[in-house]
């Protein structure tokens, strides 16, 4: 039979060869590290028999495919252990994710797990992995699944295999441990050979807060040790950085129960950060023909009925409100508003493209287990836009929207990477007409080319309304993060029945064009609080300056010195304590205030500062002229960016 590889060569192999077998072909060296193989796109372990041509694609742990094959494998491992060492635990789901693995599990007698039995089933995987047991994997009838995990009482798999009737039953075995898995598996335990326990949180059974709470084990697993010495100090930098942490010492916000879960609010230092990164997005806008708008924070049912919202996205969303018997629903998207705005007058195509923007609060309902700072929350406020736009003018559209989102994120200091998210082959998944989509997702990639963006092409990932542009940023410790967004949206100008008059003097439905550079306000400034480690450039900074006399013999001149820096809407703080002069500077350094302005009497005889910079520290001694210059450079070294 015949078998492409992916460099489209293709060799002849006897039928019933299997990806090991493949890989010794090629290498002893590949197959030491091959860990599955992708058969026409579809995972096998490498033990499993190929019996038709096919096109394959051997992975590693080099390769993302490669990783969930590794770290899935281990979450098997990790059950195993906790099955050795606590006998009638029961397993729930135990996938892989983007960095390592959990499982849930339910343990006997009510017992709880705490950080100090972690390494305990640590050292249980490690005998294990000396075993160097095979995975196999077993196809079985479904009834003979459901007898095996009756007589071993685990409820959570049976209810599993109540979904799974009429479908291929595979169980996967390695060592003494059997469970119900679709697979792919590493060859055996032994390629596992660093695993590291990290975490354990509660997860109910489900996700459904009225089920059964389970015990979530997070881990991670990598094939060499100083690839895990460097996950490990990675975390513990990221450690460092936590927005949560950084936000309590700078006081930027605050999460109380007396308000809600997920309900962040902005304090002083938070607020002018945050107002700061908006103003700096209006700025860019305004120069792009943007026109901003206000809509409120509840709308009427019906109005995201007719989005699609609801009913289809009820479990995300808060209850509806009763007033004057109509229903009220707490804004989950801004779009269905902006909607509205486009339709309140006729428009002709010589109006388009409409550009419209807002930065719009919105909720989504969110259970307790997965809140998180700011990253996750309840209310949050969207950089929101809505390009009303000709077929004919898409194009240059998504250009210019790139372009936007790209200033944002290089004037940030993130590598950025994208995403073209298209339809598959699911028809049920996606709205519109088949045609305006294959349009659509063509453009998006000439226009990606074109502009030599880097990029991966997802299927699947396409939003239900039309095809988009996601941007993953890599922050200073090197995690990648989606944030912006650009989406192309032909199925809610039909559902609101937004029109415009053409040139043929025919109405025509206009292109929607979604836009949110940042995403969330609330997600953005949590990872760039942990990308710049609280230590915000001087024109973010919610204290740009300190000023600090050494005596109260210099606090006129430093008074006066105040004054002319607030006059130049700088951001001071200034500290007259009778303190020492090195405790002033400490707390100055505490706070990441970019610059401390220290005065002596030398200094204020000859109008002049000394000048430290945090994290750097003395800079020496200046005349306050120059360091008016170079504040002033400093203020405007973003806006380089967006010219």
């Amino acid at each position: 039979m015949n078998i492409t590889f992916p460099d489209g060569s293709v060799r002849q192999f006897d039928a019933g060869v299997s990806g090991m077998d493949i890989a010794k072909s090629i290498s002893e060296g590949l197959a030491r590290v091959a860990l599955g193989i992708f058969v026409d796109g579809i995972p096998y372990d490498l033990s499993r028999p190929i019996n038709s041509d096919a096109a394959i694609r051997i992975v590693t742990f080099n390769d993302d495919d490669g990783k969930q094959i590794f770290w899935h494998s281990t979450a098997h491992l990790m059950a195993e252990a906790l099955e050795s060492l606590y006998a009638g635990v029961k397993f729930g789901i135990g996938p892989p994710i983007e960095n390592g693995f959990y499982y849930d599990v339910d343990l006997p007698n009510g017992k709880k797990l705490s950080a100090e039995d972690l390494p305990v089933i640590e050292a249980k995987m490690k005998e294990l992995i000396k075993q160097n047991s095979q995975f196999i994997r077993e196809e079985s009838s479904w009834e003979n699944a459901v007898a095996y995990f009756t007589e071993k009482g685990d409820e959570y798999k049976l209810e599993l295999l109540d979904g799974l009737k009429g479908s291929e039953i595979t169980l996967y075995k390695q060592g003494n441990f059997t469970d119900l898995c679709r697979g792919t598996h590493v060859p055996s335990t032994g390629a596992l050979k660093f695993p590291k326990l990290l975490s354990i949180a509660g997860a109910y059974w489900r996700g459904d807060e009225k089920r059964k709470q389970l015990t979530r084990i997070y881990g991670i697993s990598f094939p060499k040790k100083e690839m895990l010495e460097e996950f490990i100090l990675l975390r513990e930098e990221a450690e460092r950085r936590d927005h949560r942490k950084l936000g309590k010492e700078l006081e930027l916000f605050l999460i109380t129960p007396a308000i809600g879960g997920g309900l962040p609010v902005w304090l002083p230092n938070g607020t002018i950060v945050r107002r700061t990164l908006e103003n700096f997005l209006r700025n860019l806008q305004k120069q792009r023909g943007y026109q901003e708008v206000i809509t409120p924070h509840i709308g009427n049912l019906n109005l995201y009925k007719t989005s699609g919202h609801y009913p289809y996205y009820a479990d995300s969303q808060f209850a509806p409100i009763v007033v004057d018997d109509e229903e009220y629903l707490l804004k989950p998207m801004n779009c269905p508003h902006h909607h509205q705005v486009y339709s309140s007058k006729p428009r002709s195509y010589r109006d388009l493209p409409v550009r419209l923007a807002e930065f719009g609060t919105v909720y989504r309902y969110e259970q307790s287990g997965e809140l998180n700072g700011l990253s996750r929350v309840r209310g949050f406020t969207q950089d929101d836009a809505h390009i009303y736009c000709t077929h004919d003018q898409l194009k240059h559209e998504i250009k210019e929207v790139i372009d936007l989102t790209n200033i944002v994120f290089k004037t940030f200091g993130m590598d950025v990477t994208t995403r073209l998210s298209f339809r598959d082959d699911n028809p049920n998944k996606y709205g519109g007409d088949l045609e305006l989509w294959e349009r659509s997702q063509q453009e998006i990639k000439e226009v990606a080319d074109e502009m030599g963006l880097e990029y991966f092409i997802g299927l699947g990932e396409a939003a239900f309304y039309g095809p988009k542009i996601d941007f993953i940023v890599k922050d200073a410790i090197g995690r990648k993060w989606q944030l912006g967004t650009v989406q192309v949206d032909y199925v809610m100008p039909d559902r609101f029945e937004l029109e415009y008059t053409g040139a043929d003097n025919q109405k025509h439905r206009p292109v929607i064009i979604h836009r949110a550079p940042f995403g969330s306000m609330e997600r953005f400034l949590s990872i760039l609080i942990e990308h710049y480690a609280g230590n915000f450039p001087f024109w973010l900074s919610p204290v740009q300056v300190s000023v600090l006399p050494i005596s109260d013999d210099q606090k006129e001149y430093a008074s006066a010195l105040v004054s002319r820096l607030e006059a130049l809407n700088y951001r001071v703080k200034y500290d007259d304590r009778s303190e020492k002069i090195q405790r002033k500077i400490a707390e100055s350094e505490q706070k990441k205030i970019p610059f401390a302005l220290v005065i002596g009497k030398r200094e204020a005889e000859n109008n002049q500062v000394s000048l430290r910079e945090h994290g750097v520290g003395d800079k020496g001694v200046m005349s306050v002229e120059d360091v008016m210059k170079m504040f002033a450079e400093s203020a405007k070294a973003h806006e380089v960016h967006g010219l």
